[in-house]
C-alpha cells in the first residue's frame, strides 16, 4: 500500500525530494533492478499530465529522487493537483507514494 503525502511546489522554482521506500517494519526495500515513474494531474481522470523526473538514487538503501525543473513548475497553474509514484520490476508495478500536490503562485518573474 502506498504512503500518502501532500507536497507543496513553489511555481517557477526547482523542486526536488528524496523518498525512502521501506517495508512495514521501516527497513529499506532494495530497489536494485527497479525503474520508477511519477505523474501529476489536475484530476485523477485528466488527460493532461506532468511527469516527475524520477530516478532510483540509491538502490540498496531504497531511495527514490523526484524533481521538477523551474521551467516545468512555471508552466503549471497555481492550485491543487494529484500525483503518484510507482516502482516497476519487470512489468510488476507497485505504487509507493501518492497524494495531493499544491503549486503555490509565484510573484518574481
Amino acid at each position: 500500500m502506498a504512503v500518502y503525502a501532500n507536497l507543496t511546489v513553489d511555481q517557477g522554482t526547482d523542486f526536488s525530494s528524496a523518498v525512502d521506500v521501506t517495508d512495514a517494519d521501516g527497513d529499506p526495500i532494495s530497489l536494485v533492478g527497479y525503474s520508477v515513474a511519477g505523474q501529476i494531474r489536475k484530476h485523477y481522470n485528466s488527460s493532461t499530465k506532468v511527469d516527475f523526473v524520477a530516478t532510483v538514487s540509491n538502490a540498496t538503501a531504497g531511495i527514490i529522487s523526484l524533481s521538477l525543473s523551474a521551467a516545468t513548475t512555471n508552466a503549471m497553474k497555481a492550485g491543487r493537483y494529484v500525483y503518484d509514484v510507482e516502482i516497476d520490476l519487470n512489468g510488476t508495478k507497485t505504487r509507493v507514494l501518492e497524494g495531493q500536490l499544491e503549486v503555490t503562485p509565484g510573484v518574481t518573474r
